[in-house]
């Protein structure tokens, strides 16, 4: 590697280091990390604001944006409220039937949708429900994140990284539901058994809040009806409009700017209130966090590294699957996984195609090593980041290691489970 790859390497480790340690505020960890990475010339103003495989994923941002703005105003109706007493009476204030049910509903919205935009639906429903039944927050919305990766494996428009996989591989949308989505319903059972054991300390019953929960009626929570279905309407067109992306050909970032914008231009809401709600500081650091992953990119980095991952196999398709499984994974766990997949994705097409047509497993150990990777550290995926923002604006901030901790573990399990599956259904 070159001098400015070596420093790229030591400023992300060195920024690495500041977000695990929580020496710095994530936030200036990551732009002092950018800005780094530009001093050095790891990095230009056009590698890091305008490649596309090296820049600031605007996608991204512009999603979490949009859905921010819808969220936020939805939060005036009273809807969420009424969701959250309406889970606690389904569960009838069992916190682990809570949490099982959240659970569930997380992981298939994230089937459905992208797992960023199911996370920012649920985290408020979350916060509500605990507060009423007395319980903290925390294992919840770590269950939930984790959830929201695993079920957002299972199709193509469940999370970024399957995008990129599906272009590059000719894939359909029938392809991953075929190929992942029976393996994904095994993974969510054993996750929603994990949480048994890993949050087992959280679950307080308390039938005094239990009996004040059954007792409510979640209609009366609803404080604006009008402005609650016209932000349903517009949320359901910006939801379908996700699921028809592959026909529509508009970018999920597209559809959500023009539901918030037609949301607030239609109804009473001002812009200071559709505002309030957006996570500021949450998009500050992806932004960061994009330009110093694309440095890793734009240096040869991450190509070195997943090509010494392919080289080790020398060609055989069983030891490059478990290979590619099982770095993707790790690699994932530390750096965002739509550049490492972006990057990838080349690599794993020329080998996929060498294969002939068993080849095709490797792009389902690229998708399950890159997407369920992303439980293992809370900068592992973009689900997790906004997650964290939320409860640090909530004031029940969550710390690295708290996450983590969890995370190594549910991410070596689902790999541990993927790996069987994968050798037996396409290997043997």
């Amino acid at each position: 590697m070159t001098l400015i790859a070596w420093l790229a390497v030591a400023v992300f480790l060195g920024a690495y280091a500041f977000i695990a340690t929580e020496k710095i505020h994530r936030v200036a960890a990551a732009l002092g990390g950018a800005g780094i990475m530009l001093l050095v010339h790891a990095t230009d103003a056009h590698a890091a604001f305008f490649d596309e495989r090296t820049a600031i994923d605007w996608n991204v941002i512009f999603l979490l944006l949009g859905m921010m703005v819808i969220v936020g105003v939805l939060k005036q109706t009273g809807v969420f409220e009424y969701l959250a007493i309406w889970a606690a009476k389904r569960a009838r204030g069992r916190p682990f039937r809570l949490m099982a049910l959240l659970v569930i509903i997380t992981a298939v919205a994230s089937g459905l949708l992208d797992n960023v935009t199911t996370v920012l639906l649920v985290a408020p429903v979350t916060f509500l429900v605990c507060e009423r039944l007395a319980l903290p927050s925390t294992p919840y919305l770590i269950a939930e994140a984790m959830a929201s990766n695993i079920g957002g494996t299972a199709t193509l428009v469940g999370d970024p990284p399957n995008i990129i996989i599906a272009s590059r591989g000719g894939l359909s949308f029938n392809d991953f539901v075929v190929h992942l989505a029976p393996l994904i319903v095994v993974l969510l059972v054993v996750f929603v058994g994990l949480c048994r054991v890993l949050f087992r300390r959280a679950f307080r019953y308390d039938p005094e809040r239990a009996a004040q929960i059954m007792a409510l009626n979640e209609r009366e929570a609803i404080a604006d009806r009008r402005l609650l279905w016209q932000s349903l309407v517009v949320l359901a067109v910006v939801l379908l409009a996700f699921v028809l992306h592959p026909v529509l050909h508009y970018e999920p970032s597209v559809v959500a700017i023009l539901g918030a914008g037609i949301l607030v231009a239609a109804t009473k809401v001002t812009t200071e209130q559709a505002l309030a709600d957006v996570e500021w500081p949450t998009l500050v650091f992806f932004a960061g966090l994009f330009v110093m992953v694309g440095a890793l990119v734009h240096t040869g980095v991450i190509g070195l590294v997943s090509r010494a991952a392919a080289d080790a196999t020398q060609g055989h398709l069983g030891p490059a699957t478990m290979v590619l499984l099982w770095a993707s994974a790790g690699l994932s766990a530390f750096v965002d996984n739509i550049p490492y997949v972006a990057t990838m994705s080349p690599i794993v097409a020329d080998l996929a195609q060498a294969a002939g047509p068993d080849g095709q497993v490797l792009w389902w150990a690229l998708a399950l090593g890159a997407d369920l990777g992303g439980n293992a550290t809370a900068v592992g995926a973009a689900a997790n980041v906004v997650i964290l923002g939320i409860a640090a604006r909530n004031r029940v901030p969550i710390s690295f290691w708290e996450f983590t901790r969890y995370g190594i573990v549910v991410t070596f399990v689902m790999i541990a489970l993927s790996t069987p599956y994968l050798w037996l259904r396409y290997l043997m």
